[in-house]
């Protein structure tokens, strides 16, 4: 593994710990958007908490270098409905629509470098 790899998935991993752990820890205005997302009212808190822990977790294992692949895999599960809740960019004033669109594009690629390092051989395997 080289370290531009190993910094590469730091930089990634880094964001989904910090925000992860911030949602985890203080689900906030972010229970709301679970509920508008679906999520029954009773249960928007722990939803949050655990997306935010999946995030800190996946975030972790890819920084470390601790089962990468999985680790961004787990955070692009968690990513996607995250994305979906929170942006909205269908819905809305043109304004709310625009700062959602552009929230949601930051996160499709993010999405694109979570999917890079899960299509990451592992190191010694005989993939291309």
């Amino acid at each position: 593994m080289s370290l531009l790899s190993a910094l590469a998935r730091v930089a990634l991993g880094t964001p989904f710990i910090v925000l992860g752990y911030q949602a985890a820890k203080e689900p906030g205005g972010r229970t709301k958007a679970a509920a508008a997302f679906g999520i029954p009212e009773e249960y928007a808190d722990q939803a949050v908490r655990l997306n935010g822990g999946a995030m800190v977790a996946g975030g972790l294992a890819m920084a470390l270098g601790i089962a990468p692949r999985l680790g961004a895999l787990t955070v692009a599960g968690a990513l996607l409905p995250t994305t979906l809740a929170g942006h909205p960019f269908w819905k809305g004033d043109e304004q709310a629509k625009a700062a959602n669109q552009l929230q949601a594009l930051k996160n499709l690629g993010l999405l694109g470098g979570l999917l890079a390092v899960a299509a990451t051989p592992r190191a010694g395997s005989d993939q291309d």
